[in-house]
Protein backbone atom coordinates (compact mmCIF):
# COMPACT_ATOMS: atom_id res chain seq x y z
CA UNK A 1 0.00 0.00 0.00
CA UNK A 2 1.32 3.42 -0.96
CA UNK A 3 1.76 6.16 1.58
CA UNK A 4 -0.81 8.94 1.23
CA UNK A 5 0.31 12.40 0.17
CA UNK A 6 -0.18 14.61 3.22
CA UNK A 7 0.18 18.29 4.00
CA UNK A 8 2.41 19.43 6.84
CA UNK A 9 -0.65 20.45 8.86
CA UNK A 10 -2.07 16.90 8.72
CA UNK A 11 1.28 15.42 9.73
CA UNK A 12 1.51 17.78 12.70
CA UNK A 13 -2.03 16.86 13.79
CA UNK A 14 -1.12 13.16 13.58
CA UNK A 15 2.05 13.70 15.63
CA UNK A 16 0.15 15.68 18.28
CA UNK A 17 -2.35 12.81 18.45
CA UNK A 18 0.68 10.53 19.04
CA UNK A 19 1.64 12.67 22.11
CA UNK A 20 4.22 14.91 20.45
CA UNK A 21 4.21 18.58 21.34
CA UNK A 22 5.55 21.57 19.45
CA UNK A 23 8.88 22.64 20.94
CA UNK A 24 9.96 25.36 18.56
CA UNK A 25 9.37 26.98 15.23
CA UNK A 26 12.10 28.56 13.20
CA UNK A 27 11.27 29.92 9.79
CA UNK A 28 9.32 27.35 7.82
CA UNK A 29 10.12 24.39 10.10
CA UNK A 30 8.38 23.13 13.24
CA UNK A 31 10.15 20.84 15.67
CA UNK A 32 8.08 18.45 17.78
CA UNK A 33 9.20 16.27 20.68
CA UNK A 34 7.58 13.51 22.74
CA UNK A 35 8.06 12.42 26.36
CA UNK A 36 10.76 9.92 25.40
CA UNK A 37 12.91 12.58 23.72
CA UNK A 38 12.20 11.68 20.09
CA UNK A 39 12.39 14.79 17.90
CA UNK A 40 10.76 15.29 14.54
CA UNK A 41 11.15 18.28 12.23
CA UNK A 42 8.34 19.06 9.79
CA UNK A 43 8.75 21.68 7.03
CA UNK A 44 5.73 23.96 6.53
CA UNK A 45 5.14 25.06 2.95
CA UNK A 46 1.52 26.16 2.45
CA UNK A 47 -0.27 24.52 -0.44
CA UNK A 48 2.35 21.82 -0.92
CA UNK A 49 2.29 18.15 0.06
CA UNK A 50 5.14 16.44 1.90
CA UNK A 51 7.04 14.06 -0.36
CA UNK A 52 6.89 10.32 0.32
CA UNK A 53 10.60 10.09 1.12
CA UNK A 54 10.38 12.85 3.72
CA UNK A 55 7.19 11.31 5.10
CA UNK A 56 9.05 8.00 5.58
CA UNK A 57 11.85 9.87 7.38
CA UNK A 58 9.33 11.59 9.69
CA UNK A 59 7.68 8.21 10.38
CA UNK A 60 11.07 6.64 11.17
CA UNK A 61 12.01 9.51 13.52
CA UNK A 62 8.63 9.31 15.30
CA UNK A 63 8.67 5.49 15.28
CA UNK A 64 5.28 5.27 13.58
CA UNK A 65 4.46 2.29 11.36
CA UNK A 66 2.58 2.59 8.09
CA UNK A 67 -0.49 0.91 9.60
CA UNK A 68 -0.41 3.22 12.63
CA UNK A 69 -0.14 6.27 10.35
CA UNK A 70 -3.22 5.18 8.38
CA UNK A 71 -5.14 4.55 11.63
CA UNK A 72 -4.18 7.96 13.09
CA UNK A 73 -5.03 9.65 9.79
CA UNK A 74 -8.59 8.32 10.01
CA UNK A 75 -8.92 9.69 13.56
CA UNK A 76 -7.74 13.22 12.64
Amino acid sequence: MKLPALTAEKIIKILIKKNFEIKRRKGSHIQLEDNEGRRVTVPIHPGRKIGRGLLRKIMRDAEISREELIKLLKEV
